[in-house]
């Protein structure tokens, strides 16, 4: 049958055959990533957000399905969906999400190793932040590339993580090119003071104009910071 999707009962229709063949899919055929999709038609069509949870664990307990670890990792540290907050739990789910192939698991495990207040890790490893974060970048997740980046430029001292001005070049100049406006104005900075890098204004420039044009664009899409954007390097 063919939707007419200008019409709102035939809109109605169509959202809700696609509930059900969600729901046959997964139940029926089990399917991971149509478990996984019948969590985001739960969670963004029903707001239904206890229920979702529940299914976004499951898939990810039953079938190891990286996005709904993710899914069910944030749902933990957010206290969504009725769960009590758990930072522990969340970051067990992030781990095996990140294990499992999700770049933003890794960079929300990473962070949670790395970082400080409410959704911190108890026990905070930098080493263990950086060997996720570096796998989230290999992921080729551009915030993890400039987290990492932003981290080697002055190094950790209290932790014997030293300055590594060529790892900051290195990350940085992969956040960049992934997209990362704050990698771009690293690099930028680096060049033009020819700190840990051979100074060269043409290159500084470069990096000054593409981290302009990324910042024009993410202001023309208005988008709102996560939680996890708007983390710094220590």
């Amino acid at each position: 049958m063919a939707f007419d999707l200008k019409e709102e009962s035939q809109v109605k229709e169509f959202i809700e055959n696609l509930g059900i063949e969600y729901r046959f899919g997964c139940f029926k055929e089990k399917k991971p990533e149509v478990c996984h999709l019948l969590g985001d038609f739960i969670e963004s069509i029903k707001k239904d957000y206890t229920k979702a949870g529940k299914i976004y664990k499951s898939n990810c307990d039953d079938y190891n399905y990286g996005q709904s670890c993710y899914k069910f990792g944030t749902y933990k540290i957010l206290g969504k969906g009725q769960q009590s907050v758990d930072r522990d739990v969340a970051y067990d789910y992030f781990l095996k999400g990140c294990e499992l192939g999700v770049s933003e698991s890794c960079r929300n495990a990473g962070l949670m190793c790395m970082g400080s207040g409410p959704r911190a890790k108890s026990v905070k490893d930098f080493r263990k932040g950086l060997e996720l974060l570096e796998k989230g970048c290999e992921k080729n997740n551009s915030f993890c590339c400039y987290y990492i980046g932003g981290v080697y430029i002055p190094g950790i001292k209290e932790e014997n993580i030293e300055r590594d001005m060529e790892k900051a070049r290195k990350f940085s100049e992969k956040g960049c090119e992934l997209g990362n406006v704050y990698a771009c104005v690293n690099l930028s900075q680096m060049y033009r003071k020819g700190d840990g890098v051979t100074k060269n204004e043409e290159l500084a420039e470069k990096y000054k104009k593409r981290a302009m044009e990324l910042h024009d664009e993410l202001v023309k899409q208005q988008q709102p910071l996560t939680f996890q954007q708007g983390n710094k390097p220590v």
